[in-house]
């Protein structure tokens, strides 16, 4: 467990950003950065094209993805928060298989809503080997995410989710068998809601009010009817239906207050475990929720026996 804080122990990201090397790697960065006001280099993350070309940097010196650039407007991610949510996901797995950290393609992880910046298969893939399937239910942001499979020879399965209302039915096959599957689900209610947090950000961010979203998003990655809530419970009840087939089903949960109702919904689900995971990143507290149907004397034959 990280420290208060700080992001996880394994987390590459954890000293901050050597922006020396990040600039030999990408020299374009160079472009985009500042001296704060204690004379340490920074850039200024109110700019969306320096965010983009910071994490072009990140992943380029520490994921090894030559190529990364995402349509504008589409959710720009901050790349060591993100992979934060992997290396816990990684500690859970190892949970399930003798506390050994299960690597490389044999461990198939399922991320809804892959986005256009494809941020957890690529990060996953490159620092545990695990084979991932990205599913969306925007054609653009697919699109993009192949781009960037392609241009960097990677092996990510994408799946377009044909029906909104759908997360798990129409995404996971009869044959498939996961180990993980992940979720940044929307967490807003509604599109009001959604600009009313842009507004905040932007305040917070000591720019005033602005129309813009500084790490950008498309409606469908920032909003969805009843919000968070909502989606979980719908991810949950249709997660009953694929207990088999996935070892290890969670999902981020932005506000503490969401825990108890969705703690109740679990409940009624009849889950044979559930967790509540807390992620520390800098002034903030993020978490995330796992749940899983198989039993405990059971789930280390995800590793050994016929799913692998």
């Amino acid at each position: 467990m990280a420290t208060k804080g700080q992001l996880h122990p394994r987390n590459q990201h954890i000293e901050g950003y050597d922006f020396a090397r990040l600039v030999a790697q990408v020299p374009e960065l160079a472009a985009f950065t500042t001296p704060n006001p204690s004379g340490q280099t920074t850039i200024d993350f109110k700019d969306a094209v320096a965010v983009r070309m910071l994490n072009r940097a990140l992943l380029k010196t520490h994921y090894n993805v030559d190529f990364w650039d995402i349509p504008a407007n589409y959710l720009c991610p901050p790349i060591p928060g993100r992979v934060d949510y992997i290396h816990y996901l990684a500690d859970l797995l190892a949970s399930s298989n003798n506390q050994e950290i299960p690597r490389g393609p044999n461990i198939k992880a399922l991320d809804i809503g892959t986005g256009a910046s494809a941020v957890y298969p690529l990060t996953g893939q490159s620092e545990y080997g695990w084979h991932f399937t990205g599913t969306d239910i925007d054609a653009g942001a697919l699109k993009s995410a192949q781009q960037i499979c392609q241009l960097n020879n990677l092996k990510i399965t994408l799946r377009k989710q044909g029906k909104p209302a759908n997360i798990f039915r129409g995404v996971i096959e009869p044959n498939d068998a996961f180990h993980i599957s992940m979720c940044n689900p929307p967490f807003h209610a509604s599109l009001e809601q959604a600009t009313k947090g842009t507004q905040r950000k932007w305040a917070n961010l000591g720019k005033g009010t602005s129309k813009k979203r500084n790490f950008g998003g498309q409606n469908a990655e920032l909003w969805c009817p009843g919000g968070e809530i909502k989606f979980i419970a719908r991810m949950v009840e249709q997660s009953r239906e694929f207990a088999g087939q996935c070892l290890w089903f969670t999902s981020l949960v932005s506000k503490k207050d969401n825990l108890q109702p969705l703690d109740r919904i679990l409940a009624k689900a009849k889950v044979a475990d559930f967790k509540v995971v807390e992620m520390a990143q800098g002034q903030k507290t993020s978490r995330f929720i796992a749940w899983t149907y198989i039993k405990k004397s059971q789930r280390s034959l995800y590793f050994n026996g016929p799913h692998k």
